[in-house]
């Protein structure tokens, strides 16, 4: 199986460059990336916004031969047209289906969640935790050429729509948490140090 995070967008409600804040001992895009060892052999990261620091970074977390899995740097140069044209080039990319697809500021999703929807059938499988659908989204090799054939100014929503949904209730709330506002950034590193420590 094979990841895309998504990670070119600008943080613009974080007040600072959300992918490369601190959580635990990693970055939050680190958190993110590492969640996938032991179920992926390559994850795929998309990046546009400040993209140059993204694959520093990137260097340094293959540099260190933590993970089992390759990490693919990818530049969207249409970054700017809004988060469809990042999926879209990282789901060229992909050579592996079921792959997974999730936002690069969801760094709190255990590693238990990730097992339990790689078991699961179904073109579309969705964490949700409270009855709230979550990330990462597990997405079928249909769903991948959906994606290519839509129009770029389109939505990942409005292609899901056309297939049906399996949504797995998780115990997890790192499903539906991210790193959007400086609040949640707080909350984040909250958590993480009341669930992962």
């Amino acid at each position: 199986m094979e990841a895309i995070v998504l990670a070119a967008g600008y943080s613009s409600r974080a007040n600072a460059f959300k992918m490369t804040l601190p959580l635990g001992q990693m970055s939050v895009l680190e958190q993110t990336i590492s969640k996938f060892e032991g179920v992926c052999s390559r994850v795929i990261v998309v990046a546009g916004f400040q993209a140059e620091i993204i694959q520093e970074k990137l260097a340094k977390i293959s540099s260190k031969k933590a993970y089992s899995f390759q990490i693919k740097f990818v530049y969207n140069e249409k970054f700017n047209q809004g988060m469809f044209t990042s999926i879209q080039k990282g789901v060229k990319e992909i050579n592996a289906t079921p792959f997974f697809i999730t936002p690069g500021d969801c760094p709190l999703v255990k590693k238990e969640t990730l097992q339990l929807l790689v078991e699961q059938q179904g073109n579309v499988v969705i964490p949700s935790f409270n009855f709230k659908g979550g990330h990462p989204i597990k997405l079928s090799n249909e769903v991948k050429q959906k994606i290519l054939e839509t129009n770029p100014d389109s939505n990942l929503r409005v292609v899901l729509g056309g297939f049906k949904k399996n949504y797995i209730n998780v115990d997890d709330p790192g499903v539906i948490m991210d790193v959007d506002t400086p609040e949640d950034y707080q909350k984040a590193i909250d958590y993480y140090y009341k669930a992962f420590i």
